[in-house]
């Protein structure tokens, strides 16, 4: 994700069911005080459209050689009834992602390309709403390190029906610690529409705090706000905001899903998600 469009369209993500036999009892009581938290501290959150990622970013890239495939998948059962703009999908009811692909480059570098980016609507049917190209930028070996950092650079090219603008781009620093059992993650996106120079850049920031049960799952907090203009940011009635429960499943496969809920006028009242990532060689 993440997961992003310009604020009248932001994008968030999400699913999520805890299988029985994980069964972290008292652990999961860290993670609903920490839910509890960010909520408090957050500023209250433009009318959201439909999303295609919604992820925060910890500088984890393939591995060298290595050719990676993520498929988004997300879900609105409880969302804005009207078009974020004249003639947008609408995201209630709204399935929406895309097929991420990714190439290890360098130790320090993440090949990406967006390609078909999707939504299924009763509004329009089944469509395809363009495609990005993506550079990762990491410390290497960013599991491995207590604290560590990179940037993502996003450039779109967007239908129509998914976003107001035809072109649009996203400068995502990554910044974050390593503090086992415990990860916290900061993501100060920035979205350009490539109108209005560099004043017209919106603050789309996302946070995660995460808690390893073990080697194979997680479990997180995470956050994902629309707050508008660098150089005028929106009232909080306006503002995108959403807190969300994820989990994350670590195998040849691994598995991030998620449920968020929206804490403003603005903002999808549910939001779903579900990522399936594995390694193509």
């Amino acid at each position: 994700m993440i997961m992003s469009k310009t604020i009248s369209a932001i994008r968030l993500r999400a699913t999520v069911a805890t299988p029985a036999s994980l069964r972290p009892g008292a652990r999961v009581l860290p993670l609903v005080a920490l839910a509890v938290t960010l909520a408090g501290f957050a500023r209250p959150a433009a009318a959201q459209g439909p999303t295609d990622e919604i992820q925060v970013y910890d500088a984890g890239i393939a591995a060298l050689g290595k050719f990676n495939l993520t498929l988004h998948t997300n879900f609105t059962p409880d969302g804005a009834k009207a078009p974020a703009f004249p003639g947008g999908i609408v995201s209630n009811h709204s399935f929406d992602g895309g097929f991420e692909w990714a190439y290890g480059a360098k130790p320090w570098l993440e090949l990406g390309l967006y390609m078909p980016l999707y939504s299924i609507t009763d509004q329009y049917g089944p469509t395809v709403n363009g495609g990005k190209l993506r550079l990762l930028f990491v410390s290497p070996n960013a599991d491995e390190r207590r604290f560590f950092y990179g940037a993502n650079f996003e450039f779109s090219y967007n239908a129509a029906r998914w976003d107001s603008h035809r072109y649009s781009s996203e400068i995502r620093p990554i910044i974050g610690w390593h503090v086992h059992p415990w990860d916290f993650i900061f993501n100060p996106i920035l979205d350009n529409s490539w109108e209005g120079g560099i004043a017209a850049l919106e603050f789309n920031p996302a946070a995660r705090v995460a808690y390893h049960v073990n080697s194979q799952w997680a479990l997180a907090a995470e956050q994902y706000t629309g707050l508008g203009p660098v150089r005028q940011l929106l009232p909080g009635s306006q503002q995108v905001q959403q807190i969300w429960a994820a989990f994350d499943h670590y195998s040849t496969m691994n598995i991030e899903g998620g449920i968020g809920f929206g804490l403003t006028p603005a903002s999808d009242k549910v939001t779903l998600k579900l990522m399936f990532s594995r390694d193509l060689n």
